[in-house]
């Protein structure tokens, strides 16, 4: 197989646009969007936030087997990416657009609807998109670089609308205009991205997949075969999942963090650029340590890294300050290696798999992958809700804001330090069991 084209790997990086808007905005500001300003009980928002993701859970591994049949069949995995990305654009809008007047018991209805058909719109378009590495190309190292690259506009879409699409809420007073404005300028940056992936990556792969495999033919069946079988994948997806899950419960609690321990509801911009601009800075290194080291090691001081920055910031519920950015910073830098890794080894974990099997299974891999992911973090800002519940906290309705018992403080402060920090212990336990033969340079 040739080198695989630049403008084939950009184009596959421009999905990152998509899948980095869609993934942080929600898990960055749909906790606090119901809790702060609908007025929904934290447990009850803890609900709203998973049952979406739930459903993923279930239909992304269906989703995978069909991009399986398409790729078999037509050659291509594009139809239903255009499907996600054409309906996605408004059912995000929506989202965020209950009415004022609403209750919160309504409010909260309105939100799970609306939010569990975009995530289904959001699993046509990623499941197959996560699929195609392992049809562009099969070099190990050109794999990490394709990988990395998408990384680095996956940085740099998080940290754009991470920091700008609150500051555009914010600007507005909040409310119901500033989340229906915020709302709309980040689903047009998600249609953009998936659309130019679809036509440039998508395309480009359909002209570069091997011959003469046959669709597998049952997602639950061959992508929980897979799990159950397969050791290395098992190992890999678990361990993706366990960080994704401690990433998901850090950035919930970044708005949180901002407001009540900061005691700055526009912190969230600065802390949020702390934890994502280093990603645009330390990619090459991830990259060079990969090839020289091996994808496993490189993850594995990715993820300590992380660990032991989050523990630091244990110590903010009694001395809050700047140096919370510096730690946030660090956290940023294994975050990049924690995103890159595993991912580019996916498409090694892929080809085993198929090999073993003859079949080509890429989308039901990648199907129970996102699913499993999805469901991490979805799980992620109900962890934190719950902490938050469990330790008093005071939801607020409109663009108040409630005063917090000490005992919400310290729930805030340790749902974004100690647990995070905690499930990244646990996913690196799991990832001493990985012993796949790599092929470093």
């Amino acid at each position: 197989m040739p080198p695989l084209p630049r403008h084939t790997s950009l184009g596959y990086a421009a999905g990152s646009v998509g899948t980095g808007a869609f993934g942080v905005l929600p898990g960055l500001v749909l906790a606090y969007y119901l809790t702060d300003s609908l007025g929904v009980a934290a447990w009850l928002a803890a609900i709203v936030v998973v049952i979406p993701k739930g459903i993923d859970v279930v239909i992304n591994p269906l989703i995978g087997t069909r991009s399986d049949r398409d790729a078999a069949t037509t050659g291509r995995r594009t139809r239903l990416m255009w499907i996600g990305t054409l309906a996605i654009v408004p059912l995000f809008v929506l989202t965020f657009c209950a009415p004022a007047s609403v209750s919160p018991g309504l409010g909260a209805l309105w939100v799970l609807i609306l939010f569990s058909l975009t995530a289904v719109a959001y699993a046509l378009f990623q499941v197959p998109y996560i699929a195609l590495p392992a049809d562009l190309t099969r070099d190990y190292d050109e794999r990490t670089s394709l990988i990395a690259d998408r990384i680095v506009v996956l940085a740099l879409t998080i940290l754009v609308v991470g920091a700008g699409a609150p500051a555009i809420r914010d600007a507005l007073g909040g409310g119901v205009n500033g989340y229906a404005v915020m709302a709309a300028a980040t689903a047009g940056l998600i249609g953009i991205g998936m659309a130019s992936a679809t036509f440039w990556a998508g395309r480009a792969a359909a002209r570069r997949r091997l011959p003469g495999q046959s669709a597998s033919g049952h997602s639950f069946r061959d992508g929980f075969a897979a799990f159950r079988n397969n050791r290395h994948y098992r190992i890999l997806l678990s361990v993706f999942v366990i960080q994704a899950l401690a990433s998901a419960v850090m950035l919930a609690g970044a708005q949180y963090l901002a407001t009540y321990v900061l005691q700055d509801k526009t912190a969230l911009t600065p802390l949020f650029a702390s934890l994502i601009a280093p990603a645009l800075l330390v990619m090459p290194v991830w990259v060079r340590v990969g090839r020289r080291y091996g994808k496993r090691r490189g993850l594995t001081i990715a993820a300590t890294l992380f660990m032991l920055a989050a523990l630091s910031l244990a110590v903010a519920v009694v001395e809050p300050g700047a140096w919370v950015f510096a730690s946030v910073a660090v956290c940023g830098v294994g975050y990049a290696g924690m995103q890159t890794f595993p991912l580019a080894m996916l498409p090694d974990v892929i080809d085993e798999q198929s090999g073993r099997t003859g079949r080509d299974q890429g989308g039901a891999l990648a199907g129970l992958w996102t699913a499993a992911e999805t469901f991490g973090l979805a799980i992620g800002p109900g962890l934190y809700l719950l902490v938050l519940a469990a330790s008093g906290f005071v939801s607020s309705t409109g663009t108040e804001t409630a005063d917090q018992p000490q005992s919400a403080v310290v729930g805030i402060t340790a749902g974004f330090a100690l647990l995070p920090a905690l499930l990244i212990a646990v996913s690196l336990a799991v990832l001493t069991r990985y012993d796949k033969q790599e092929q470093p340079s």
